[in-house]
């Protein structure tokens, strides 16, 4: 069975959500993963670059006169500070090693000595990490030297701690990880607010038509049930036919008026229903409408002082008429006719009926589907409330002391 097309929207916009935030996810870890890789990179860079000032100032100290002469270092105040460092042979001559006098990190002197070795033997500089007597990760970096005769003698090694810059960058990773975890929840909820942005126009529309399709069901159900009746009786009564003729031609027009309503409401919903403002008096226009009205012996008093309001004749004068339809048909009592006092001023329209009231709890709900003590689904009322809304007014209800319900359209006036 196929859902509902609300539903299909609602589901896409989960789908659209989880599709952003997936996507976003997928971003945030490639750019994370670049990030971190470039900082780790950074952070080795920083700590060779520190090992290179040590062991290229300390290649530049050393003298050579037939043997190697290290004194000079000695004397320099790179000696006694960190990174630690030692110069020791590792090619065509023997010599004695020398170390700094300041030890900043445990490191085993063979392991040092193989380091030196290595680099005379390729005459590169060597960088990598190693572990310290005491397990600590350390950064070394060798540096080779040569003889007056060109040739690689030995090697100055430097070693620096590298648990700072570790710890360092593990923080910057943790950062990374916090960083795109909150990047992808609010990717996630953005996607969510958006989406929901992007479809409640389709999802309104859906839900005002399924309204309109039931409110129209609901509606013409019990004319056409009527009018069916009256059909079926005039065929099988000919000689009744002259009675039934005027009750089939009034609950006609009485759906002809159902429908019209209905479309209304759907235009004004749908917001294709053009205003065409203009100053109206409004008290001239209700006192028209009530003389228009067929008011079947019920008592209607309308009391009206001047009052000028910008609005759409059209839409007011069926918002008046449909008021006043409500209150005649269940603005009485059984047994009682229908008593209605309609009051304009001050571009408000009141209309007081003497029937039994608008329930409380049906009184705070919208109109979208309002219902009366007759148990009518509202539909006028309901497009009364559209009216008021496009003009940017409004339509209360509440129930009068004395009983009764009281309707107050209030609309925009013109004050010139």
């Amino acid at each position: 069975m196929t859902a509902p097309t609300t539903v299909r929207l609602r589901r896409r916009r989960r789908w659209l959500t989880l599709f952003l935030t997936v996507l976003t996810a997928a971003g945030s870890i490639v750019f994370a993963w670049v990030a971190v890789g470039w900082d780790a990179e950074l952070g080795e860079q920083r700590l060779d670059g520190e090992l290179r000032r040590v062991t290229s100032t300390a290649t530049r100290l050393v003298q050579y006169d037939g043997t190697l002469i290290t004194a000079f270092v000695g004397e320099d105040e790179l000696n006694t500070r960190c990174p630690q460092f030692a110069i020791l042979p590792g090619g065509a001559e023997r010599f004695t090693g020398h170390f700094s006098q300041q030890s900043c990190v445990s490191v085993d002197p063979a392991l040092l000595a193989s380091l030196a070795a290595e680099a005379a033997r390729t005459g590169r500089l060597l960088n990598g990490y190693v572990r310290g007597t005491n397990g600590e990760l350390v950064r070394v970096g060798a540096e080779p030297f040569r003889n007056t005769r060109g040739q690689y003698i030995g090697a100055v090694v430097a070693a620096v701690d590298a648990g700072p810059e570790r710890d360092r960058h593990h923080r910057t990773v943790l950062f990374a990880v916090i960083g795109c975890v909150l990047l992808v929840t609010a990717a996630g909820a953005a996607g969510h607010l958006l989406s929901g942005w992007a479809i409640r126009p389709a999802v309104a529309a859906l839900e005002q038509q399924e309204v309109l399709l039931a409110d129209t069901a609901h509606d013409l159900r019990t004319p056409v049930a009527a009018l069916r009746a009256l059909a079926e009786t005039a065929l099988e009564h000919p000689t009744q036919r002259a009675d039934l003729l005027p009750r089939t031609v009034a609950l006609a027009g009485r759906m002809g008026s159902i429908i019209d309503g209905l479309l209304v409401r759907a235009r004004l919903a749908a917001g294709v229903e053009q205003l065409a403002i203009q100053p109206v008096w409004l008290d001239q226009l209700v006192t028209t409408v009530v003389e228009e009205t067929p008011t079947d012996g019920a008592q209607v008093t309308v009391t009206a002082a001047p009052t000028k309001v910008d609005v759409d004749p059209g839409l007011v004068q069926r918002a008046v008429g449909n008021l006043l339809d409500n209150a005649l048909r269940h603005g009485r009592r059984p047994g009682d006719r229908a008593i209605v006092h309609i009051t304009v001023a001050g571009g408000r329209l009141v209309v007081a009926d003497h029937g039994p009231g608008i329930d409380a709890e049906v009184a705070q709900e919208t109109f979208d589907r309002f219902s009366s003590g007759g148990g009518s689904s509202g539909l006028g009322l309901s497009i009364v409330r559209w009216v008021a809304r496009a003009h940017g007014g409004m339509l209360r209800v509440y129930n009068a002391e004395e009983g009764g319900a009281i309707f107050e359209l209030v609309l925009p006036t013109n004050d010139s």
